[in-house]
């Protein structure tokens, strides 16, 4: 009996030692299987975060190449300068490329300018932009006007033209100051698109007030 008792003493002294036992070897099995679906996770992580890298850099290229065709479209500095030489251009896009630009052309008479500002930011702001700059040189060399007002009259018509071949309603377009100024007998000629016209004149600001319509769709087209 005695020695009875003391196998079961032992025994149960053995128990505690061989869950502890198993259940170390479960802990360290369970912890294994978790260390590598980490593992697994992370390189999944790390395969997703180089794709998503990889295009970042394609897009950013892309917008990088657009802002040089962008760019190309805009009068030079050098040009704006010989024609207008008390001039300054203050341009700050909000995005790599972007919906507002500046423009010009010279006619026999006149240097025809402008401040234009297309709906839209970045990208669909920049395409608009091209179409809108397309217009108003068309509308000049193309059809011979001068005259702001009618060079904004057939630019919206362009435009809108433009934006007819769509499937989709696309009510984008422009508002713009434009000017005509002759060197000559230093006079200058203006219509506006929503932007209006600041003069400084004797120390004194003016503003000049633009018709309340955009270049493109609007809910009553009327002549500028």
């Amino acid at each position: 009996e005695f020695f009875a008792s003391e196998s079961l003493k032992n025994d149960y002294q053995v128990i505690p030692i061989v869950l502890m036992l198993v259940f170390v070897l479960y802990y360290f099995r369970k912890s294994e299987k978790v260390n590598i679906i980490i593992s697994q996770q992370k390189e999944e992580l790390d395969k997703q975060k180089t794709i998503i890298e990889e295009k970042q850099k394609e897009i950013i290229d892309s917008i990088e190449y657009a802002l040089r065709i962008q760019t190309a479209i805009l009068p030079q500095q050098k040009t704006v300068q010989h024609y207008l030489n008390n001039s300054f251009i203050l341009y700050k896009p909000k995005d790599i490329v972007a919906g507002d630009f500046y423009w010009m052309e010279k006619t026999e008479d006149l240097v025809l300018f402008a401040a234009c500002d297309c709906t839209g930011h970045g990208v669909p702001g920049a395409m608009v932009s091209v179409v809108c700059h397309n217009a108003l040189n068309r509308a000049v060399r193309e059809f011979g006007l001068i005259q702001p007002s009618a060079i904004l009259d057939k630019t919206a018509e362009i435009v809108i033209e433009n934006f007819n071949k769509s499937e989709e309603d696309i009510k984008d377009g422009m508002d713009i100051s434009l000017c005509a100024f002759n060197p000559k007998t230093k006079t200058i000629q203006w219509a506006g698109a929503n932007n209006p016209l600041w003069l400084l004149q004797n120390d004194e600001l003016i503003e000049i007030k633009a018709d309340k319509q955009p270049i493109g769709k609007s809910e009553e087209n009327k002549p500028f």
